[in-house]
């Protein structure tokens, strides 16, 4: 990857560096401003010393970094929210579909001739793939450049996604959630690792806030596209489902194409920690792949992954069913009272990103608060008091299910290094996590239906194993989590004082987190 240089963003920068206040641990440094010509981009920066690199990230003062980080911001958190938004509207329109034109013989389950049971079986068609190709996706995204890969990810399922118009039986449908799910394979890591390349650990929550917030529209568009096209039901030949899935597809592809051109691809790698990822690593090192396979960590959060989406990923799926279920009002209106979940859920997602974001708290207190809630959620569903409390406890339980993955992320990224470790860690854990994605709806059989009290007393378990695991894995991270918290402390105390912290999260942090455990 070639030096780029950015002339316009022109930063004034330091002659002297005073270290000062050790309060924070000479974290912070103090500005003289002078002139230089720019920021770099690119591999020149890759092969600094880390005096090196602290250095260059002292020539920044803090206004000039906050505005090239906002640059960062502009250029790539939109697309990437974008992407998410539309991966997320592409995957969970079969739950929307399942109900349109519920009762008459325009829905998709009468069309195609099949039972709830064999549909539950569309979701698991469509995350195995996911399973098995995840990692192996991230691991080609530094090779092709990500917008390249994104691109080509986003254009295949989009094509996928319109070739369900012409299904017209239940295996032409597990044929095409199969080859959606393969297509879209790689999107969501990928873009978390992108994230790595041009944030630090204690600025991703900030960034995945506006990721999740804007990835989470999906859920008002899709609740607001079924019900529209519900009515549509027949127009041009087609059906209410069919059209869903067509104008979802156009979409896509029509935003993929312009990723290739939009996405950035390069690199700002001296304000990144010693564990990033670097431009002039090699695409592929096998011995990173071990590391990580032998680190106690990453099958940690991997069993969080997957003891969290079987607990609640047949709860999201069924939302729409259950919803329908309770009597509330017709089904069309019942796709409206989706959407309460979905802004509920936006909302504490930007409240909690906000408050994360300072470092006070560590950060498994949210995840973990979260889940007691999910918890006390659940046991409202099996006791099954009223139809209105149990709509109730299903806005609030689902709304911070949404919630518990943007400050998962955080926590999870600090712990991987360089590239291939990190391309693989954050596959491997996204796709076997996707567990849920194929499990959790077969919690939900027919045979559970209407209030589906087992199905909901077995994902009460579930979610209460992800808090054993996630209490296990605070204790075995807590050097780094410790340290990322004070880096990210001292960050918010210096720029009230117009000073930068210079300093991140290093190799011996991470290891730290190891030394008791051998």
């Amino acid at each position: 990857m070639a030096t780029v240089k950015r002339p316009s963003l022109s930063l004034a920068a330091t002659q002297a560096i005073e270290l000062s206040r050790k309060d924070d641990n000479n974290l912070v440094s103090s500005h003289r401003p002078s002139t230089v010509d720019d920021v770099y981009y690119g591999d020149e920066t890759a092969a600094r010393s880390d005096a090196e690199r602290i250095r260059d990230r002292s020539l920044l003062t803090p206004d000039e970094e906050k505005k090239l980080v906002r640059r960062i911001d502009w250029h790539l958190m939109p697309l990437c929210s974008l992407i998410f938004m539309f991966k997320n509207l592409d995957s969970d329109n079969v739950s929307n579909a399942r109900i349109m034109n519920r009762g008459s013989n325009m829905n998709i389950m009468t069309q195609l001739a099949m039972t709830a049971d064999e549909y539950n079986l569309v979701t698991v068609l469509y995350f195995l793939p996911y399973i098995v190709f995840e990692a192996p996706s991230n691991l080609l995204l530094k090779r092709v450049s990500p917008s390249r890969w994104q691109s080509r990810i986003m254009v295949t399922w989009g094509i996928v996604l319109a070739c369900h118009c012409a299904v017209t039986n239940k295996s032409g449908l597990y044929t095409a959630r199969f080859f959606l799910g393969l297509a879209e394979a790689g999107q969501f890591p990928g873009v978390i690792l992108q994230m790595t390349y041009w944030y630090r650990p204690d600025e991703m929550s900030l960034r995945l806030l506006y990721f999740y917030t804007c990835g989470n529209l999906s859920g008002i568009f899709s609740g607001l596209l079924a019900f529209a096209f519900d009515h549509l039901s027949g127009a041009g030949g087609l059906l209410g489902w069919q059209w869903l899935m067509l104008v979802e597809a156009i979409a896509t592809i029509i935003t993929g194409v312009t990723v290739w051109f939009l996405l950035p691809d390069s690199f700002i790698q001296a304000r990144l920690p010693p564990n990033a990822p670097r431009a002039d690593e090699s695409n592929f090192n096998f011995g990173e792949i071990l590391s990580s396979l032998k680190d106690i960590r990453l099958w940690l959060f991997t069993l969080i992954w997957a003891s969290f989406t079987v607990g609640t990923s047949g709860v999201r799926f069924y939302q729409s069913t259950v919803i329908a279920d309770l009597g509330f009002t017709s089904i069309a209106t019942a796709q409206i009272l989706n959407l309460p979940i979905t802004i509920l859920g936006l909302l504490v997602i930007c409240l909690t990103g906000l408050h994360a974001n300072n470092g006070r708290l560590p950060r498994p207190l949210y995840p973990l608060t979260f889940l007691l809630i999910i918890l006390a959620s659940y046991a409202v569903l099996v006791a099954y008091p009223s139809t209105a409390a149990v709509y109730a406890v299903t806005l609030v339980g689902n709304a911070v299910t949404a919630t518990w993955f943007p400050v998962m992320w955080p926590w999870r990224v600090q712990t991987t290094s360089r590239t291939t470790g990190s391309a693989f860690s954050i596959g491997f854990v996204n796709s076997y996590g996707q567990i849920g994605g194929a499990v959790g709806p077969q919690l939900f059989r027919a045979d559970y239906a209407p209030r589906y009290r087992t199905s909901f007393g077995v994902a009460m378990g579930l979610v209460f194993a992800c808090i054993s695991i996630t209490l296990v894995t605070w204790w075995v991270t807590r050097h780094a989590e410790r340290n990322t918290r004070k880096v990210n402390g001292a960050r918010v105390r210096a720029a009230a004082r117009g000073e930068s912290v210079v300093e991140d999260l290093t190799k011996e942090d991470l290891k730290g987190d190891l030394k008791g455990l051998r």
